[in-house]
């Protein structure tokens, strides 16, 4: 039938276009709730979140999504009950062209509180990031689950029903379900960006990376006003779960910035780095800086005496493509560093001693964060660079009593559990246990250990050594102990002596030469294919 005989045959009928006007009041209907959705809980509202120094659910959403790109889903829920979205802004869009799923929580529709569709919304995302096997983004700005209005508490008690019996198995309360099982299948990364408590904590908590801002994020269990009155202690929400906190001591939080437009920014710089998903490669960046460029300056960078502290970041910053170094944790265990780089292109994970902290001694903390580390690279195919300089673990009772037996099997889980690709390289020293829990020792599932000419190794210094052996020898002067230590440095502690007969040391590489043979050994690795027996799953010592 021609477009002529059928517009002929409605307007006989009387059901052309426009005869009532019925479409045109729908779709004037659809503007206005649009409309009032776009804002939020309204101008009032969002002129409070303005001087609280905050953005709103949306303007959030402007600055970490690619232009234009948001695909929202569920918007006009709420929107005849006067709770547009019913306080989630959530769907998917793209950042620097790659797709992600997101929502952001809008503190200014009833405080942003999770309600049964707010829940289900927060549910139903993480399911389609899994489903459609691409990161999830959270910004979370809530402080919690919704307690009922005195109108829905009376309807309830009129009908007799529970208050959780509205609610179904995919609500607020148990987002740690999707989540739980997202874990390793998609990248997901979470933004504090307001005061939040009980599930908007617990969700950021089972996220890969968790985002904060100077004195607009915080985050507890239970408040200031709860803590006050259950046990008497007096203390503010900063101190309590503020960024600053929970970067430094609690190391809940990964990354702590002074904005949110600076924090939304390093929130895309860091995916940056990463792959959609467990079955993809982290993508390749063309950065121009040369695979064979060598680094003269790590000569100046690292004393040859072992026991002169400098600052690892300085070697990182040397070998990776331009220096660009992402730091993870950074203000937490600092005597570990964590971070992306990139060699040639590539994304690397950085594993690091710090000798500047506690002179990059292992500890309780820094075996946390470096398990923890180990453990998303093997899941999203993170080919890992070990950097060793350490005296081994902290001594002392504080440490023991800490649990570091049970934390330190953490690392060596995750290290004999990881597949990717491994590089251990020793710059200076690798002392007793130190070996073990930075992956030097044999069988413990590093692809390639290489030794800088400088460096030593053993159960302790040569130094230590000498004066355990010699130096409560009848008659041994100072000249004789120096000549010992000379000894002993030329031969248990030269790694050129010990390449000759161990095999698990792959080679000498003189410090200029680093980024390039590290480059080089990534490229051999790079069909790695490593299987391990098939079990539901591990009993890593929490």
């Amino acid at each position: 039938m021609s477009e002529d005989v059928r517009d002929s045959g409605m307007e006989q009928a009387g059901i052309g276009p426009g005869t009532d006007g019925f479409l045109e009041k729908r779709m004037d209907e659809l503007r206005r709730a649009r409309e009032k959705v776009m804002t939020g809980g309204g101008p009032d509202k969002i002129a409070k979140q303005h001087a609280e120094g905050k953005l709103t659910a949306r303007e959030r959403l402007d600055l970490l999504l690619d232009s234009g790109s948001l695909m929202e889903i569920g918007m006009l829920v709420g929107n005849a009950t006067d709770s547009p979205g019913e306080g989630l802004v959530a769907g998917s869009g793209m950042i620097d062209g790659r797709p992600v799923f997101v929502y952001s929580q809008d503190r200014t529709v009833r405080g942003g509180s999770i309600g049964v569709e707010h829940g289900f919304r927060m549910y139903s995302t993480i399911e389609r990031a899994i489903e459609m096997r691409v990161p999830l983004i959270g910004l979370h700005d809530s402080p919690g689950a919704r307690v009922p209005s005195s109108d829905e508490l009376e309807w309830l008690a009129q009908r007799k029903r529970a208050i959780f019996s509205n609610i179904w198995d995919k609500h607020g309360g148990s987002v740690f379900f999707p989540n739980t099982i997202g874990s390793g299948i998609v990248p997901q990364i979470s933004a504090v960006l307001g005061t939040c408590s009980g599930i908007s904590v617990y969700s950021p908590a089972l996220t890969d990376f968790v985002f904060m801002v100077d004195g607009i994020s915080r985050m507890f269990i239970t408040g200031p006003a709860v803590v006050k009155m259950i046990i008497g202690e007096d203390i503010g929400m900063e101190e309590l779960g503020g960024a600053e906190v929970h970067a430094r001591r609690s190391g809940v939080c990964d990354f702590r910035l002074e904005s949110e437009k600076e924090c939304l920014a390093q929130m895309r710089r860091l995916l940056s780095f990463l792959p959609l998903n467990c079955d993809e490669k982290p993508p390749l960046v063309r950065t121009g800086d040369n695979p064979e460029r060598l680094c003269h300056e790590l000569a100046e960078i690292v004393p040859t005496d072992p026991s002169k502290p400098f600052d690892m970041h300085w070697v990182i910053n040397s070998i990776v493509d331009n220096g660009d170094f992402l730091e993870v944790k950074k203000e937490f265990a600092g005597e570990v560093i964590t971070g992306f780089g990139r060699l040639n292109g590539r994304t690397v994970g950085m594993v690091a001693n710090q000798p500047l902290v506690l002179a990059g001694s292992l500890t309780v903390n820094s075996s946390d964060k470096q398990a923890r580390f180990i453990r998303f690279c093997d899941c999203f195919n993170i080919p890992i660079v070990v950097l060793v300089d350490t005296p081994a673990y902290m001594p002392g009772s504080d440490q023991e009593h800490a649990g570091i037996i049970r934390h330190g099997a953490k690392v060596l889980y995750a290290l004999c559990e990881a597949t990717v690709p491994r590089v251990a390289l020793v710059l200076r020293k690798a002392y007793g246990g130190g070996n073990l829990g930075m992956g030097v020792l044999p069988g413990l599932g590093t692809d390639l250990v290489l030794f800088w000419p400088i460096m030593e190794t053993g159960i302790l210094g040569a130094e230590q050594s000498v004066m355990l052996l010699y130096g409560g020898a009848p008659g041994a002067t100072r000249e004789y102990l120096a000549r010992k230590l000379e000894e002993y440095r030329e031969t248990y502690a030269n790694p050129i002596y010990e390449v000759s007969s161990n095999l698990n040391v792959h080679d000498v590489v003189a410090p200029a030469e680093t980024r390039r043979y590290l480059i080089r050994a990534f490229k051999m690795l790079e069909s790695k294919r490593a299987q391990r027996p098939s079990k539901k799953h591990g009993n890593i010592p929490l």
